[in-house]
């Protein structure tokens, strides 16, 4: 039950090598991931982790587990695997080089939360308020004098109208002095402060600069001075090993090298290996909590071949009580057929049922899903991913990929909101509106997942437009077009007050108590660029209620 392949050619050889994850090694990860998942350390930061199951000269199995990078400020932690060699090599540079940077932060931290910058505003903000409330006074004593001389005009001739409105325009001219003298305290007081703020600004930057050589030139002596071991008793540096010779940062500190380095240099013959996230999601929300990832491209990848050079092929190793009740589970829910409402070789579209997850979840009992059921149907599939994600109750267009390039090219697409996606929903109960447009703040309570709500401090911006398409009884069937893809968006703004507050049929999770089969809930409708054939794709998929 083979989910993906580590994968390189032999430098030598040119021949493909190849090391599984399989399902059986997914397992042993979902219990480490449970034993995370009781410590605060490893919550603290989002990183990824490994394990590597290995077999021993003897014909025993043993569990390899390493984590990428340092883990709170440490590279060596017992029990886990620790780093590859060349970090000792440069341990006395990296200490100063590290104590530097740490002092970098801290001074930057001091810049950052100057007293001067804190006052320029408060006086800054006081000045303003100063100068608004004298602009209204002088405002309305314009609109006066306006409305004096138009008078003057209409009463008075010569020397009286003339002294009269003199001191009309003297008391002018004495507004804009005031409004001078008070603009000139203003300058006064804040570009003492402003000075320093900018000085204080220029040093910033000047430490990022220097923060970001000490980086460079400390990652570039570990590069050298790395070397990574394979199954032929081979050893390479980082910078001979890496084609571009521009060495992405991070690089040798993977999961994935760190173990299978390790198992080289112990006579353990790697059987199948797992990489996962865990702790806060990525910046850019590529790497999730419990999900599995190959390699990654620019640091894993072109190691690869040399890592696995000298390992035999073997079969996967899965234990036979784990297959089969994972095919029962599978031919229990349908086997692994799945309506398909577009292929090709680069992307397909499936039409998936309500009740089957899109992505397998972290424990056994949640394994059975759109892309496990592909992959174990499909092996030479090795690169299929999902692009996106379905509610588990939730039917309709699931979009999968053959290709990391396609992957990255529509994930793309997903991010930017270009793609078009339309959904249909039957909701229990009534609303008044026929049309418009819900905007409304989600925010996922930690202390109880999955479960979004609106939240107008914490939450993240979500958009949804909708339209009422008939009116059945008690029922309404409604059109909704998310121009956002936040977590239960569309069955929140359906039941939240502040929506529609009208909840979809058969949503338990919102208060729904209506008896029904199934979540009502359907993805109708995908329309996106084709990254390859540059053509719009308009994928439909009849709403099954």
């Amino acid at each position: 039950m083979v989910s993906y392949w580590y994968e390189g050619r032999c430098p030598a050889s040119g021949d493909l090598l190849k090391l599984p994850r399989t399902v059986f090694v997914e397992a042993i990860a979902r219990d480490l991931m449970q034993e995370l998942a009781t410590d605060a350390v490893y919550n603290r930061e989002g990183k990824m982790y490994g394990v590597l199951l290995v077999e021993l000269p003897t014909g025993e199995r043993q569990v390899l587990k390493a984590f990428s990078g340092l883990l709170n400020g440490c590279s060596v932690i017992a029990g886990w695997v620790p780093p590859i060699p060349g970090r000792d090599e440069v341990a006395l540079e990296e200490a100063h080089t590290l104590a530097e940077l740490e002092a970098i932060k801290q001074e930057l931290i001091t810049l950052k939360q100057l007293r001067e910058r804190q006052q320029y505003e408060i006086i800054a903000n006081e000045f303003e308020q100063q100068l608004q409330q004298m602009s209204d006074y002088h405002q309305n004593g314009k609109q006066e004098r306006d409305a004096k001389r138009q008078l003057f005009h209409q009463n008075l001739t010569g020397e009286a109208l003339a002294t009269t409105l003199e001191k009309l325009d003297e008391e002018s001219r004495q507004q804009g002095i005031e409004r001078r003298k008070l603009k000139a305290k203003q300058n006064a007081v804040l570009q003492p402060l402003q000075q320093v703020i900018l000085a204080a600004d220029k040093q910033i930057q000047e430490l990022k600069q220097r923060r970001k050589a000490l980086s460079r030139q400390l990652q570039a002596q570990m590069h050298a001075a790395y070397s990574l071991m394979n199954f032929l008793g081979q050893s390479a540096s980082l910078q001979k090993l890496m084609p571009t010779g521009s060495i992405p940062t991070g690089t040798g500190d993977c999961c994935a090298p760190k173990l299978l380095h390790y198992a080289a240099n112990h006579g353990l013959k790697p059987l199948a290996m797992a990489e996962f996230w865990w702790g806060e999601s990525s910046e850019n929300q590529d790497k999730v909590q419990g999900e599995f990832y190959g390699a990654c491209v620019e640091r894993c990848q072109p190691l690869m071949g040399f890592l696995l050079s000298g390992l035999k092929s073997h079969s996967p190793a899965t234990p036979t009580t784990i297959k089969s009740s994972l095919s029962s589970n599978l031919n229990a829910r349908g086997g692994v057929n799945l309506p398909i409402i577009y292929e090709d070789e680069w992307l397909i579209a499936v039409n998936k049922p309500p009740g089957l997850l899109s992505v397998p979840g972290r424990y056994r009992d949640t394994q059975d899903s759109v892309l496990s059921r592909w992959r174990c149907s499909f092996p030479d599939d090795t690169e299929i991913m999902t692009v996106h994600r379905l509610d588990q109750e939730t039917s309709g267009i699931l979009l999968l990929t053959r290709v990391r390039q396609t992957h990255r090219q529509l994930s793309q697409q997903f991010q930017q909101r270009q793609i078009y996606k339309v959904y249909e929903a039957i909701l229990s109960g009534y609303v008044t509106v026929e049309e418009g447009v819900i905007e409304l703040p989600l925010w996922g309570n930690p202390e109880n997942r999955p479960y979004q709500q609106v939240n107008w401090q914490y939450g993240k911006p979500s958009l949804t437009k909708f339209r009422v398409m008939a009116r059945e009884g008690n029922y309404i069937r409604v059109e909704f077009i998310p121009l956002t893809g936040r977590t239960h968006q569309l069955r929140v703004h359906a039941a939240d007050k502040a929506g529609l507050g009208v909840t979809i049929l058969g949503d338990r999770l919102y208060g729904c108590n209506a008896v029904t089969s199934r979540l009502h809930l359907h993805a109708r409708e995908l329309s996106f660029e084709h990254p390859q054939l540059g053509k719009t794709l308009h994928l439909q998929a009849e709403t099954p209620f």
